[in-house]
C-alpha cells in the first residue's frame, strides 16, 4: 500500500494505492491521520480510486481514522471507491456513514 499526502487550503488528501487488508499499511493510514490532527488538520478525504481491495480490518482502520478525526472536530470523507470497495461499504452500511464522492475533488470541494 503506497500512501501520498496532499494539502489543499486545511484539507489533507491522502491518496492510496494497493490493498488494504490490514498490518503495517492500516497503521500507517490511521498514524498519518493522527499526525495531519497534531498539524491542525482535521479535515481528510480518503482517495481510494486506486485501491483494489480492502477487508474488515481496511473498514475498521477507516472507521477509527473518522473517529480521531470526528473527536478533533473534524471530518473524513470517501472518494473514488472501487466496485468492490463500494460493495464491502454498502454490506457493512458505511454507505450511510460517509459521505461518498466520485473524485477527490468534488470531497475536498465540499468542506
Amino acid at each position: 500500500m503506497a500512501i501520498s499526502k496532499k494539502v489543499i487550503n486545511d484539507v489533507a488528501v491522502l491518496s492510496m494505492k494497493g490493498k488494504l487488508m490490514g498490518g503495517p499499511d492500516t497503521t500507517t493510514i490511521h498514524d498519518t491521520i493522527k499526525e495531519l490532527v497534531d498539524e491542525g488538520i482535521v479535515n481528510v478525504v480518503l482517495d481510494m480510486s486506486k485501491v483494489n481491495w480492502l477487508n474488515s480490518i481496511g473498514l475498521g482502520t477507516i472507521m477509527a481514522s473518522s473517529t480521531t478525526l470526528t473527536n478533533a472536530g473534524g471530518e473524513l470523507k470517501v472518494a473514488g471507491l472501487q466496485d468492490k470497495a463500494r460493495g464491502l461499504f454498502s454490506i457493512a452500511k458505511l454507505d450511510s456513514v460517509f459521505k461518498i464522492y466520485e473524485s477527490a475533488d468534488r470531497a475536498a470541494a465540499d468542506f
